[in-house]
């Protein structure tokens, strides 16, 4: 089985944007992959582009089943029909996933804590890209 973590990120919310990926089979990373994806976006979207971005690079191990793990609440509800997709550019991203899970036999999608061990390795791919373009992390 092929099990992906996904995060998104925005710093000011809306603000820049990044993503980060990990695709991994039996506690075995495959892949990683981080990206920067905009100057003004908002973390949903940018759960969204990730999630997007881990399902392309999933497709490259297998057709059959995926886990697609995330820490966006709001995005895993969203794709399990538990929560309606409201916002308009929140729904092109999700007819998007819609769209690639027709690559994969079957495909799961998990909630997880920001705490999970591979979710924390997405979230520090992403936010590796915002300091590494100079984007201070904010503090609460």
């Amino acid at each position: 089985m092929i099990y992906t973590n996904s995060d998104g990120g925005a710093r000011g919310n809306p603000g820049p944007g990044a993503i980060g990926v990990i695709v991994r089979k039996d506690g075995e990373i495959l892949t990683k992959y981080s990206a920067r994806i905009g100057k003004l976006v908002t973390n949903n979207i940018a759960e969204y582009e990730a999630l997007i971005k881990a399902m392309e690079l999933a497709s490259n191990y297998t057709k059959d089943e995926i886990t697609c793990i995330l820490d966006s609440e709001l995005i895993v509800k969203q794709l399990l029909g538990e929560y309606r997709v409201k916002n308009q550019k929140l729904l092109e991203l999700f007819l998007k996933v819609q769209k690639l899970q027709e690559n994969f036999k079957k495909i799961k999608y998990l909630h997880t804590s920001r705490w999970d061990k591979f979710q924390q390795i997405a979230d520090e791919l992403l936010n590796k890209e915002l300091d590494n373009a100079g984007y201070k992390r904010y503090r609460k």
